[in-house]
């Protein structure tokens, strides 16, 4: 049994791997760590798991907990995972960090985008981003995985065939996503509350949200050079969910049926990735609580544009689930071992 330590184990993402390792049958979780809720009964917190998890709620202590787990998920606000990693606790466990510390390969990069110093840099060159239908082959040996985030697994999934195939303009990528209020986290604020998110839709983070980065950097890897592009969120009154609908100028003489093969070549075997052709509209209702992704896209003659659209549950695959499924590469084991839940209807 693959023994493993969920620091951050009281927020959303979490709470999800906590259920979803409950289920695993080739792992176990033997640390649940938070910070807010020491000593306390976990099942106390999150009551879906009443008389499944008898264990109380433990400190953010990695020294101690590297002793005692095989992997550690770091559910963590930015800046913490960097903060406590080093030596003596990489040469004994494995860490798969839900945080951005280790996504973006360019340090200042990440410390003008988070606002932060980033407190071991010396492990961002040897970080595997952990987006396993692209990046599989480099997951297996990491010691240290850096998770995607929601709305950038989602963007990059959906767009990633048409760019590395050369389809579309990449310079003309617009993305406009919507999520559900899980994806700002558990902690109170303001502008979450229900009267607040109720009845109610809104973009924020325009222009400078900190996933941009994130997006521009896997795009432009496929792309082969750097790209620029909009990246525009929206706040949702639901409560899972990441609906991408991305667009994009196709190159001259771009056929629907090309965009199919493109998509066909890169995904017709993944387990988690479901094409849903030309003209069909991804919908969040049809992924929800499952790791799945759903891609759908629509060619529009008139403009010569392609509209490319994605939806995943921002806390399965945008996070406690494709967690799960780095580890499942991670420790050599079928990359669904575990995650195999349907999605949820209605």
């Amino acid at each position: 049994m693959i023994k493993a330590g969920i620091i951050g184990s009281t927020g959303y993402a979490g709470a999800e791997l906590a259920r979803l390792l409950y289920q695993h049958p080739e792992a176990e979780v033997v640390w649940y760590g938070s910070r807010s809720y020491i000593g306390e009964d976990f099942s106390s917190v999150y009551r879906n798991l009443f008389r499944m998890v008898d264990a109380k709620c433990l400190d953010d202590n990695m020294e101690a907990l590297a002793e005692e787990a095989d992997v550690i998920f770091t559910a963590t606000p930015q800046g913490f995972c960097a903060s406590m990693v080093n030596d003596n606790i990489l040469s004994k466990t494995k860490i798969i960090d839900l945080s951005a510390d280790f996504r973006i390969k360019d340090v200042k990069v990440y410390e003008k985008w988070y606002k932060i110093e980033h407190k071991s840099p010396q492990y961002i060159p040897e970080a595997v981003y952990g987006l396993c239908e692209i990046n599989r082959k480099d997951i297996p040996g990491a010691r240290i995985l850096a998770n995607p985030g929601c709305y950038t697994t989602c963007s990059i999934l959906t767009l990633y065939p048409l760019v590395k195939e050369g389809l579309v303009d990449p310079d003309t990528i617009i993305i406009d996503a919507k999520s559900g209020t899980s994806g700002a986290g558990r902690g109170a604020k303001v502008a979450n509350l229900f009267c607040e998110v109720n009845e109610n839709m809104k973009a924020y983070g325009v222009t400078n949200h900190r996933h941009t980065p994130e997006i521009e950097e896997q795009l432009g890897y496929a792309a082969g050079r750097e790209i620029l592009l909009n990246f525009t969120p929206h706040l949702v009154p639901m409560n899972r969910g990441i609906l991408v609908t991305a667009y994009a100028n196709l190159k001259d003489g771009v056929t629907k049926e090309q965009i199919q093969e493109a998509y066909e070549k890169y995904y017709k075997d993944e387990y988690f990735i479901r094409l849903l052709g030309h003209g069909v509209c991804a919908e969040t209702r049809w992924v929800e609580g499952s790791n799945f992704v759903d891609i759908g896209f629509q060619v529009d003659p008139r403009t010569k544009r392609v509209v490319a659209m994605g939806a995943l549950d921002n806390v399965v695959k945008g996070a406690a689930g494709q967690a799960v499924q780095n580890m499942n590469l991670m420790f050599g084991l079928l990359e669904n071992t575990g995650l195999q839940q349907l999605p949820m209807f209605p």
